[in-house]
């Protein structure tokens, strides 16, 4: 028998959202889950499975049964011919990158947090940048599905092709994913340079700048024209590091942390401390080069608040301009930096952001100085109206405050998604409040 606990809280890595749900399970089977699953049928009890919980929403929130995938969490198969590897669901992507990278494999493209599982990473459209790669998802040739009847399904371009478009980005209400089989490439070392530019020569240069570098992105600096523009690319050189633990620990965090936390008892403060960690870290050109895993994934220390919407990448300009025009015209409305930009491949999964289209993701962010709510609201609603404006559709692990209504017309595949969901989870057991809102 599967053993659960009671009075546990969960909450998410920015301590923005948390829950408690009735029961918590780690289950180290598929015959575990299994029960788990026929328990909540039994006790009519809704559902739902958890990863790292580094979502910045109440996507994996419950007050039903919490499954937490953690001791799920092993390497099953390295396929050296295919360059293939399967892994339990629950496997961390910090955990798997290494041992990846001892078979001379690496996944192609990876998000800036680590600490998240497999399957979370691919639940909620999880992305990166570079105009030749699709979303995290896009590297799953295989999975397999445990439904709400407990039926196991075998997913992939051959087998239920029609549900593995949906489950790719299932947003844990299609069932339990047990197993993920990922595409790899050769393990490689990526040359990262950072130079600063300004947002009237990126975004007349836009074109260009992709074509330059593999995997392109920028950060743009609130209430300035300050960007610091990012080049990663593949390179034979040796690892080298231009990290400093003064600059990026005792000036990037401990100085930037006192100084937001003082501009929310004075918000004008806000674009003078953008200007000024600009001149103090990013005005110079800087070099470095590692294993890919190790340039792509950054350690995220501040906690935060975050929006991130996709739109198609031929609106990057008139988007991004908007939005420095709505900040110019409103100086109460404050932004941190950065607004980071980033640019990636069209997909044909149901509910990507990506589907059917190249697109250009804009993340805004607010930061929580010393666990300290700033006000955000103005700058969330504008920057939502704007996104909308341009055919944005918003990340999914990230807090938005968009309905039914607002993705029937963002998404063509919605209605297909929604028969999938309704056929393989009837009952709505692995339905909650933030996935209500999204199918009701």
């Amino acid at each position: 028998m599967v053993h659960g606990y009671k009075g546990v809280t969960f909450q998410n890595w920015a301590k923005t959202y948390g829950c408690c749900p009735e029961m918590y399970y780690q289950p180290t089977s598929v015959e575990e889950v299994r029960e788990v699953l026929a328990l909540a049928r039994q006790q009519n009890k809704r559902v739902k499975v958890v990863g790292g919980g580094h979502s910045p929403s109440d996507i994996a929130c419950t007050d039903g049964f919490m499954i937490h995938m953690g001791k799920m969490n092993r390497v099953l198969q390295v396929d050296m011919e295919k360059k293939q590897v399967t892994v339990e669901a629950g496997i961390l992507l910090a955990d798997l990158n290494p041992q990846l990278d001892k078979h001379g494999l690496a996944l192609s493209n990876l998000g800036a947090v680590s600490d998240v599982t497999a399957a979370g990473v691919i639940g909620s459209g999880t992305h990166n940048t570079g105009i030749k790669h699709g979303i995290l998802a896009t590297q799953v040739v295989a999975l397999t599905l445990l439904t709400a009847d407990g039926t196991l399904l075998e997913c992939s371009e051959s087998s239920n092709a029609h549900v593995f478009r949906a489950v790719r980005v299932h947003l844990g209400c299609l069932g339990v994913i047990l197993t993920i089989t990922l595409q790899c490439v050769p393990q490689f070392h990526l040359q990262e340079t950072s130079f600063p530019s300004t947002l009237k020569e990126v975004l007349d240069n836009l074109d260009s700048h992709l074509k330059k570098s593999e995997y392109f992105r920028f950060l743009w600096f609130p209430h300035s024209e300050n960007v610091s523009v990012i080049y990663q690319d593949h390179t034979n050189e040796p690892p080298s590091s231009a990290a400093s633990w003064f600059l990026d620990y005792a000036i990037g965090f401990y100085l930037l942390e006192f100084l937001l936390w003082i501009s929310t008892f004075l918000p004008g403060l806000v674009g003078w401390i953008n200007c000024f960690f600009f001149w103090l870290l990013f005005t110079r050109k800087k070099e470095s080069s590692n294993l890919s895993y190790k340039v792509f994934t950054y350690e995220c220390r501040f906690k935060q608040h975050v929006q991130d919407w996709a739109i198609p990448r031929e609106k990057t300009k008139e988007a991004l301009l908007e939005l420095k025009a709505m900040l110019d015209a409103h100086p109460k409305v404050v932004a941190h930096f950065p607004v980071e930009v980033r640019f990636t491949r069209a997909d044909d999964i149901l509910l990507s952001p990506c589907f059917q289209r190249d697109s250009c993701y804009m993340n805004i962010i607010m930061y929580r100085p010393y666990g300290k709510d700033v006000s955000r609201l103005d700058y969330w609603l504008a920057y939502e109206t704007i996104m909308k404006k341009f055919g944005g559709r918003p990340h999914w692990a990230k807090a938005h405050s968009c309905t039914r209504k607002d993705f029937e017309k963002m998404y063509p595949a919605f209605p297909k998604f929604c028969a999938i969901r309704e056929k393989l989870d009837p009952t709505g057991m692995f339905l909650n409040a933030y996935l209500e809102k999204v199918f009701y």
